[in-house]
């Protein structure tokens, strides 16, 4: 993987990566790649992508139909626990 060295880098902006690594619980390095990827324009790819190639995804609209179908799931028959 390639390497970049940063010179001249602004104080307050290390602090700030240092605070975002540390609230998030991230690499120094991760946050900054997360960060020049977004300023970059390129879309971070999560692990999950190179599954959705072999099991495919759901859209927004399958998931909250398949939710809503198991919402019957979710309930407690009081009956049944007497």
């Amino acid at each position: 993987m390639s390497q970049i060295t940063l010179r001249g880098l602004d104080p307050q902006i290390e602090r700030d990566i240092r605070q975002i690594a540390k609230k998030t619980g991230k690499s120094l390095n991760q946050v900054v790649l997360e960060m020049l990827g977004k300023s970059a324009g390129s879309r971070k790819r999560s692990p999950a992508d190179s599954l959705r190639k072999l099991a495919g995804g759901w859209t927004e609209n399958e998931a909250s139909e398949f939710n809503d179908a198991i919402k019957i799931c979710e309930q407690i028959d009081e009956e049944m626990w007497r």
